[in-house]
């Protein structure tokens, strides 16, 4: 039994690192998205270039897709580190299967470190959940979506 608590408190500490990790990493990253689009900001006027704002929407979403990428490879990493997967590749699979919630089950962590990769995957869901809504909001701010053709009557 003691066993099981204290592969439980490693869990949960571990997890609970991870977690604090990835969440300032991606906290960081958004705050540096939003300055790289307020120094370019002020050249996008309402009805100006849709390509420039098409551009900023694609800065954002490789942005972001860098954040979880980086995210996702700490993960593998640490498993590589515990000793969960025989390779990087192995680890960085079962990573973004379980950060992106797929969950496929074709590769499982031990039983004494399974709890991390539900911490793991809560995380994920947390992270992009949180990117969805900055997306969002950069998209409806710089209003590319809207267009004239859509309020015509014809």
């Amino acid at each position: 039994m003691a066993t099981d608590i204290g592969s439980l408190v490693a869990n949960l500490a571990v997890g609970t690192g991870m977690g604090t990790l990835t969440v300032l990493i991606h906290f960081w990253g958004l705050i540096f998205l939003t300055y790289i689009m307020s120094r370019h900001g002020h050249r996008l006027r309402p009805h100006d270039s849709h390509t420039r704002r098409a551009a900023v929407i694609l800065v954002v979403v490789f942005g972001i897709f860098v954040l979880h990428t980086i995210e996702i490879w700490l993960y593998a990493a640490l498993y590589l580190a515990l000793g969960e997967m025989r390779t990087f590749e192995e680890a960085l699979y079962f990573s973004t299967v379980t950060f992106t919630t797929v969950g496929f089950g074709d590769v499982v962590l031990t039983p004494s470190w399974r709890v991390l990769s539900a911490i793991e995957a809560a995380n994920g869901w947390i992270l992009f959940a949180w990117s969805t809504a900055f997306l969002l909001t950069v998209t409806a701010r710089l209003k590319l979506l809207e267009h004239d053709w859509l309020d015509r009557r014809d």
